[in-house]
Order: C-alpha cells, then structure tokens, then sequence
C-alpha cells in the first residue's frame, strides 16, 4: 500500500472551520444538557461496510477543535481495504467533546472514504491492462485538495489540479481561437516548459490537427472504443491518449482496452456514494469492571 502525504492543512482548514460552525454553531445543546461537563468516556469509529479508508489525518485536527482534551488512537490507516466492523479509529476524553464532533467527524470520512472506495472499484475493473484511473476537476466547491488525495488514496491519478497548472484546450478554446490547429498552436508556442498541452478532439481529423500542431496528449470526449481505437491506430507513439464522457464500470474495461493511456472519470468526485461509518461508544474501565463484578 502507497502512504500519500495528506494535503497540507490550509489547503481544509478554512472547510473544516465552516463545518463545524454550522453543526455545532453556538454549542451542543443536547450534550449540554445531558451530560455532565466532567464526564469522560470512549468512543470508537468503525465501518458498517466494506470500503477504502480515507481522511483519517484529518480527525486529529477536528477533534482538537472541538475539545483539546480529546485523545485519538488511529487504529487502522488510509487506504486500506477493509470488511464491515473494522476499527478506524479510538477516542477518549470529554463525552460532550466526542459527540460534538461526531456528525462532523463521519461526514468528512464518508465523503472521503466514498471517493476512495469508488475510485478503487474502476481501479481494479482496469487491472492488468497499464491504464491509468484519472480523476477531473468536478470536485465540490472548497473540497479540491481533499477530493484529488481521496482520488489517489483509491490508487487512481491526479490530472490538474486546477487551471494554473495544466493546459487542456477543451471544445470551448478550440471554438474561440478558431479551430484545433490554430489553438493547438497557440498554446505550443507559448506553454511554460514544465507543462504539457492536452487537446480535446471529437474526430480522427481534429486529432490530427491536434498532434501535427504539437499537442502531447488528446482528450478523446464522448467518443466510442470504436472510434477511439481508429485515432490511437494512427496516433504517433509520442502522444498520450485519454477517453472521457459516459465512462462508468460496466464499460470501463472496453474503453481501457481500445488503445488508450488512461481513462478519465468525472463521476469519482461528483457522484460518488459516501460510505457508511458509525461512531459507537464503548464501555469505560470502570464501566467494564462492575459489569464483571456484577456476573460474579
């Protein structure tokens, strides 16, 4: 298993504040009023399904804001596939402190875990054929740097990260600067050293405009294996082909089978399910002994 480095905190920070504002807001009322402040306890979040852990280092940060008295064991790491039941993590301390920060806690793991499990899922329906799992930028608002670790946590690959950092000449470019060629071109002459240009091209005419103009990979959008199959025919060796548009598993292996270098998906971040966790608390120390006491 890969150890990614999780993205740096003021790339969430600001996400992390805003969810806990507007869960908790004022304070937990409930808690509150049940609980008394001195009450310590032990909780543990654990899966309810099968899935691809992600946004374990994140909790650490959350649970800190919320009560600094809180003490995290992580019991497992991300990117491991594991059964229903499995332990991700321990909390000890303050009660109120743990169920303030429980829904906060569970959605961010969802969400994450989610990406993960799905990317995983079109990651291995490709195995054995050297195509990459690439993701887009239809990410949620405020979520990017969280959403393209989860990508990569399911073993999937990074495509830019936003529109700084990558040249893609999609169908709107190509319309305003009058044509594959000329956009191409454009770009080619002018593209900083370090970054490559990606064309989209809807036919085997447009994709060679693309490459005589210089382009270092094509997009090949909402094209069918068949047809991308004749374009990677004729394409020079030097060109990096990846198809994109209406891809899901049940075609995905057919897509990664038709000549291609990758497959690009942008339904790994903006449809992927969130998978489901609970935070469950356990018996104290002391809980456990009486009960023992108790069968004596």
């Amino acid at each position: 298993m890969t150890h990614l480095p999780f993205p740096p905190t003021d790339t969430w920070h600001n996400l992390l504040s805003l969810a806990l504002a507007e869960d908790i807001g004022p304070g937990d009322v409930t808690s509150r009023l049940t609980i008394a402040a001195d009450e310590r306890g032990r909780a543990q979040i654990e899966a309810r399904q099968e899935l691809v852990i992600c946004g374990l280092p994140l909790l650490g940060e959350l649970f800190r804001r919320v009560e600094p008295e809180l003490h995290l064991e992580l019991l497992n790491e991300d990117g491991k596939s594991v059964k229903s039941g499995a332990p991700l993590v321990r909390i000890e301390g303050p009660i109120r402190g743990i169920l303030s920060g429980e829904r906060t806690a569970l959605n961010f793991m969802a969400r994450l875990s989610g990406v993960a499990t799905s990317t995983r899922r079109y990651v291995e329906a490709v195995a054995g054929t050297g195509v990459q799992i690439v993701d887009t930028r239809k990410t949620l608002p405020g979520w990017r740097m969280l959403d393209k670790y989860a990508v990569a946590t399911g073993g999937g690959v990074n495509h830019r990260i936003g529109l700084f950092d990558g040249i893609l000449l999609k169908d709107n470019h190509v319309a305003s600067a009058g044509g594959v060629g000329r956009a191409t071109r454009l770009a080619r002459e002018n593209a900083p050293a370090n970054l490559t240009v990606q064309v989209e091209v809807e036919s085997l005419e447009q994709a060679r405009d693309a490459w005589e103009n210089g382009a270092d990979l094509l997009l090949l959008d909402n094209r069918s294996p068949e047809e991308i199959r004749k374009i990677a025919a004729e394409a020079p060796e030097r060109l990096i082909l990846e198809a994109s548009g209406g891809i899901t598993l049940a075609n995905v292996r057919a897509y990664s089978e038709c000549g291609v270098h990758r497959v690009s998906i942008g339904a790994l971040t903006h449809s992927a399910p969130g998978v489901d966790l609970a935070l469950e608390m356990l018996p104290t120390p002391s809980q456990t002994a009486a009960r023992d006491a108790s069968r004596e």
